[in-house]
């Protein structure tokens, strides 16, 4: 098995030898500029992952993983635009650089792109492999939307959060395992639970972050402490909060959301404290544990050797932080 950082690097390596048209520049230099700005490359690595898990071979997989992350960058692009978000990994992003219609167009070809590196996969595989892609990408319109949604409706169950965090999320990492098992030389019952368990540890992980936002020490995560909080972002904890509230919390609640001018100390004691007094970060952890073990549920039911599933295990634990 090749460790996930030699993954990586291929990966990377890979898309630094990508080459597009230089004509017109304003509509493959954004392209171009978005793929260099790097980040971990974790789902693509997760799809050649997947094939070496099976016994396949990862040289053949290194078209439809750059497909994944050509998709994923595609995504973030048009993310950026309808965020207003300045900066992408410390970087401008490409509607600062360029303009909206400039990262909009570059976005869309970035689309087809990607479709045409998907389609470097052997014939056979072809049309499973482009069903699974096709979905994936659905899913991650679908959860973007949603997020949108969330943004201004009073009312948001934990069942709809999760959903959405799925599809925005967890469908890709599920999606890379699928189409990388699969060309591995996976059956489709095994790619299926493969694929579970990407989604679910997919759903941890986010859980994970909704939770170290508030909790964390950021000179280890890289965030800033409450940054949802103090932006009202819909996330576990806050639904949940609202959730389980008395009507004093409640009303302590919507007056720190409602406020448009505040010191952000404050109100992220003031939201924090309401979320211990509820006993707040005790069921989220318990929710992300509850994704984490189904995801290992499906790990323990995919016909593969138990050293390959340790790998799996051991990847899931680097990712999920533990705190036993």
């Amino acid at each position: 098995m090749k460790k996930l950082e030699d993954l990586q690097e291929i990966i990377s390596d890979a898309v630094n030898k990508l080459s597009f048209p230089i004509y017109p520049a304003a509509l493959y230099e954004p392209i171009s500029y978005i793929l260099s700005l790097g980040g971990k490359r974790m789902r693509p690595a997760l799809l050649l992952m997947a094939c070496d898990l099976f016994g396949g071979d990862v040289d053949a997989a290194i078209s439809p993983a750059l497909a994944i992350e050509v998709f994923h960058n595609f995504t973030l692009m048009h993310d950026d635009i309808m965020d207003n978000a300045p900066l992408r990994r410390g970087n401008t992003t490409v509607h600062e650089r360029w303009n909206n219609n400039a990262a909009i167009l570059s976005g869309d070809v970035m689309l087809v792109e990607g479709y045409k590196l998907m389609m470097q996969v052997e014939d056979r595989l072809l049309r499973p492999i482009l069903d699974i892609f096709n979905t994936t990408a659905v899913g991650v319109c679908e959860g973007q939307q949603l997020d949108m949604e969330f943004e201004v409706l009073d009312h948001v169950n934990i069942d709809e959060y999760v959903n959405m965090i799925r599809l925005k999320t967890a469908v890709v990492l599920g999606g890379a395992l699928k189409i990388g098992a699969l060309i591995g030389g996976a059956d489709v019952k095994d790619a299926e639970l493969l694929s579970s368990f990407g989604e679910h540890l997919g759903l941890a992980f986010q859980l994970q972050d909704d939770i170290l936002d508030v909790y964390g020490e950021p000179e280890k995560f890289g965030k800033q402490v409450g940054g949802d909080i103090i932006s009202n972002k819909k996330t576990y904890l806050l639904i949940k909060a609202k959730e389980l509230a008395d009507p004093r919390q409640t009303a302590d609640l919507n007056h720190w959301i409602a406020l448009k001018q505040f010191n952000n100390i404050e109100k992220v004691e003031a939201v924090t404290a309401i979320y211990n007094s509820l006993n707040i970060r005790q069921h989220a952890e318990d929710a992300m544990q509850t994704y984490a073990d189904k995801a290992f549920e499906a790990l323990d039911a995919i016909s593969l050797p138990e050293e390959h599933k340790q790998y799996l295990r051991d990847f899931a634990d680097g990712l999920l932080v533990r705190e036993n």
